[in-house]
């Protein structure tokens, strides 16, 4: 549908160049760094640098989550209720919801138990990125697969002429 194509605001990113996809890469990154510091925390004689590394990113992936959240709700108001794009939509943002409330989870945990690797928070920062990278799979189908804010056929086609 071309509704879902074009966006509700210019605060939503210029006709087909959502600003959603490249938002989430800021709380992605983040939040897989976080595990990748819990990894390293576990090992390194002194694990603080990476408990502290790992609180911030978390606060990191947190800030830039909300942005996300912005662009997407853009997004998913342009989706016309009662398709499969919209049950998709409607089902990634609630995972990604649910990622949210770990991430915010993790981040108390990781206050409480100071400048150390919390078992807890490691395994509840796994398991929240298990549930985002379905969730990003979701985003993908909607992307690549219904051009949820894609341009349409008639502009892609400009980038194959003469070929």
């Amino acid at each position: 549908m071309r509704s879902a194509k074009v966006p509700r605001s210019p605060l939503a990113g210029p006709y087909g160049h959502p600003f959603h996809p490249i938002a989430v890469t800021i709380p992605i990154g983040a939040w897989t760094a976080t595990l990748v510091f819990d990894l390293l925390g576990l090992f390194a004689e002194n694990p603080a640098p990476y408990a502290i590394g790992a609180r911030v990113l978390v606060i990191i992936g947190l800030a830039g989550a909300l942005v996300a959240v912005v662009f997407g709700l853009l997004d998913l108001s342009r989706i016309p209720r009662g398709t499969p794009a919209r049950h998709t939509a409607l089902l990634h943002a609630t995972l990604n919801a649910g990622a949210i409330v770990l991430f915010a989870v993790v981040l108390v945990i990781r206050f409480a138990v100071g400048d150390d690797i919390s078992p807890w928070a490691l395994a509840i920062t796994a398991a929240a990125l298990l549930v985002l990278g379905f969730s990003g799979w979701l985003g993908g189908k909607l992307s690549y697969r219904w051009g949820v804010r894609v341009a349409d056929e008639t502009t892609q086609r400009e980038g194959y002429v003469g070929a």
